[in-house]
């Protein structure tokens, strides 16, 4: 009877029921009294901002890829610079909702919840020669027309195959446990690595890494190139695609994405994998046990890396150099 009348009422109305912020009961368990499809929750966009908030962010999130190394104060600048008439506060805001950090030791917008527990970096010096050694994961901002959506993504080391991925209009752990599980499904790694987001210092995303006797290990504070290429990962994935496409809606950023993905995987190839593909080195080329040297040789990506990462220290010291004359 209860449930007649529940879906009697508006499934956009159903959709309102739905408190993130709920001390008792999880999104998942609202979204079953609701009888709302838990997806097609997670599917509808963040649009709570203004058209003008959600053009900041993009250009937010564009600055972020190019700069980094950049926190909040000199995201301002720039911003000013491009014309927006923004304060540090607003763009602070703004970045914390995006789930963004600067990659140098400061403030920070994301962090560990102080009862969760947080793991030592244990990728340093570490020599990694093979698929499964080593997965890392991250959640990045995914800017879609009218709102935006997260997405985290789990990946091999070695091999840059993307093991698993989810989105979500919420930063909670679900669709993050959601990936892990799936991910599981292929494989064990000898070692997850992940940032100190509250997401991944969960006892939930913990303990099933401990289930699977799994090693766990945590970024230093702001220090985002520990997980280098799952930040190249994002580079590509937003240049490539997201940027480009424009997605109208969650379900359009899910299928575009399932197709990225499936290209990413099994058709880009990488110089430093020896012009072979994530899938072709992790589960091994036209049968054969195949993998590329026990090092992956430094090739022009490396070195374009390096590059940039030098011009950007450059520029950084022009603009701090400008901060302070202004």
């Amino acid at each position: 009877m209860v449930q007649k009348k529940t879906l009697s009422v508006p499934v956009e109305e159903r959709l309102s029921w739905i408190d993130t912020q709920h001390m008792d009961l999880s999104v998942a368990k609202q979204c079953v009294l609701a009888l709302v499809p838990r997806s097609l929750y997670y599917y509808e966009p963040q649009s709570v901002e203004s058209m003008e908030n959600l053009d900041i962010m993009r250009v937010l999130d564009e600055m972020h890829l190019e700069y980094p190394m950049y926190g909040s104060p000199k995201l301002t600048f720039l911003l000013r610079q491009e014309g927006y008439e923004v304060n540090h506060k607003r763009v602070e805001r703004l970045m914390r909702l995006m789930g963004m950090q600067a990659i140098v030791p400061g403030p920070h917008t994301s962090k560990a919840r102080r009862e969760n527990e947080v793991y030592p970096y244990l990728l340093k010096g570490l020599k990694i020669s093979s698929p499964n050694e080593v997965w890392c994961a991250d959640i990045t901002y995914a800017p879609i027309h009218r709102g935006f959506m997260y997405l985290v993504a789990i990946m091999d080391w070695y091999s840059r195959y993307v093991l698993a991925w989810e989105i979500s209009n919420t930063l909670d752990v679900l669709f993050c446990m959601e990936a892990l599980e799936r991910a599981l499904a292929l494989g064990t790694p000898g070692i997850f690595n992940t940032d100190q987001g509250a997401q991944f210092t969960s006892e939930e995303f913990t303990g099933r890494l401990k289930l699977a006797e799994v090693r766990i290990s945590m970024n230093g504070k702001g220090r985002a190139m520990d997980n280098l290429f799952i930040e190249r990962l994002w580079r590509s994935l937003k240049y490539e695609d997201i940027y480009k496409m424009d997605y109208a809606d969650g379900k359009e950023l899910y299928y575009g994405l399932d197709r990225y993905f499936q290209f990413y995987n099994t058709k880009r190839i990488h110089q430093s994998l020896e012009y072979c593909t994530p899938e072709q080195v992790y589960f091994g080329r036209n049968g054969e046990n195949f993998s590329p040297p026990p090092s992956p040789p430094r090739g022009r990506e490396e070195e374009e890396e390096e590059k940039k990462e030098e011009e950007k220290e450059k520029k950084e010291k022009e603009v701090e150099e400008r901060i302070n004359l202004a």
